[in-house]
């Protein structure tokens, strides 16, 4: 799948937007303050609780590109993370105990979700979600931060009742890393 073509399917399943403030898309950007606060807390079972068991978890690599080639900046061909319900569920279990030495002592983190947009989606209870990250990063007694920002394309749906993630792409602003790795959950 080419970066265009990803980035094309994902707004193709978005239908209206919803208004800023309806219930939707409160309950929504809810969800996110909750997942923000659960991974900054180092609650990583409790955030796994949130995940669809069909859950895919892609953060494409970026390149430049000159401006009327942007479209192509996003290669999906090559990914930092490719992830299903199993791995995440994994990597959430070693960063629960004492096996995740990548992060042991953890990452001090403030993850600053803003500009959501929710859209429809052909789904019954299922909504397309647009949101801009930032994440401040934090290790051992260093005295600056690295600073991740992305955007985050997901599809969240309501299960019984309770507001799961179905799907998330992330795409990383930097080409270059500003951060030793991506041991944390973006």
């Amino acid at each position: 799948m080419t970066s265009e073509n990803a980035s094309v399917d994902f707004f193709e399943q978005c239908g209206d937007e919803l208004a800023i403030g309806s219930e939707i898309y409160n309950k929504v950007l809810g969800f996110y303050h909750k997942e923000a606060r659960l991974l900054d807390n180092l609650k990583f079972m409790e955030w796994a609780e949130t995940l669809a068991t069909d859950i895919q978890y892609n953060v494409p690599i970026r390149q430049t590109r000159l401006v009327k080639d942007s479209q192509s900046s996003v290669l999906y061909s090559m990914r930092h993370m490719y992830e299903d319900y199993r791995s995440l569920m994994g990597r959430a279990m070693r960063l629960s105990g004492n096996s995740a030495w990548a992060e042991d002592p953890a990452s001090r983190t403030r993850r600053f979700v803003s500009n959501l947009a929710v859209f429809a989606t052909g789904t019954e209870g299922e909504y397309a979600a647009v949101s801009y990250l930032l994440i401040t990063r934090n290790r051992f007694d260093d005295d600056h931060f690295d600073l991740i920002p992305c955007e985050r394309r997901d599809i969240v749906r309501l299960e019984d009742g309770v507001w799961k993630l179905a799907k998330r792409d992330v795409i990383l602003d930097q080409v270059l890393l500003g951060t030793p790795n991506l041991a944390i959950f973006l």
